[in-house]
């Protein structure tokens, strides 16, 4: 579509045809089911906001995208920092535009009355226990990682590098993870796991897209953590144990 066509399609069809065009507009400010029934150019307008920028967004987003990276090649300092990157994205960009379309979701269709009160209770819970288990995360295992990353590099204290070792284990974290790898399957079960009805309104069209790709993000993030960073910094955790007791014997 061209610039001058998209400049006077109205919001709703922007969005019908790609989901994707609300989360772009979201961060301009710009709230798709606020001015549904606008054109772009009169939003752009209103919203003192240059069209073309907002149209070269549009057609190619540029944040928000996820490295494709060749993570299993990397040491487990550089694996960490991508994780937390994604972290960063989750908290501060993806739930809180989901939990924008949740509070503002009004279903007006027999079909989703009863997913439009559950969503609203249920949603803020998960993403409190969300952020607190990315969090305790990052806290717990991902500083024990970065510890014996140093250790391995001969930068420790023995003492505090013992009662470390003693306290923690990767895995028993990589056990625990396990437990929390299916955390949306609570909205899964709310929406019918996203099923849409030809009638579906187009809210409901854009939170079911962003809840299931939010669920695709979890899922690969989940696949790094358990089939890249746990096995390498097991392999890191034997080699570091190994060599500070054979020191240990020494000394």
């Amino acid at each position: 579509m061209s610039k001058v066509a998209l400049k006077d399609t109205r919001i709703s069809e922007l969005v019908d045809r790609n989901y994707v065009h609300a989360y772009v507009l979201f961060y301009f400010g710009i709230r798709f089911y606020e001015y549904s029934e606008l054109t772009l150019d009169q939003v752009c307008q209103q919203r003192g906001l240059k069209v073309d920028q907002v149209i070269r967004e549009m057609e190619a987003p540029s944040h928000l995208q996820e490295a494709d990276l060749p993570l299993v090649s990397y040491p487990t300092d550089l694996i960490i920092e991508y994780l937390k990157h994604s972290h960063f994205l989750f908290i501060k960009h993806k739930l809180p535009y989901i939990a924008r379309l949740v509070e503002s979701f009004k279903a007006n269709h027999e079909d989703f009355r009863t997913v439009e009160r559950d969503l609203k209770i249920v949603f803020p819970l998960f993403v409190e226990d969300f952020i607190a288990h990315i969090y305790e995360e990052e806290d717990t295992l991902f500083s024990y990682i970065q510890a014996l990353e140093r250790a391995a590099k001969g930068r420790y204290l023995p003492t505090k590098l013992y009662y470390l070792m003693e306290k923690n284990s990767v895995q028993k974290f990589a056990m625990e993870h396990e437990a929390h790898d299916d955390e949306m399957e609570g909205i899964r079960n709310i929406t019918k796991d996203y099923t849409l009805t030809p009638q579906a309104p187009l809210h409901v069209k854009v939170l079911y897209n962003e809840l299931k790709g939010f669920e695709k993000s979890l899922i690969t993030h989940a696949r790094i953590e358990n089939e890249i960073l746990f096995p390498k910094a097991m392999a890191l955790e034997s080699k570091v144990k190994t060599t500070f007791f054979e020191k240990a014997k020494l000394n």
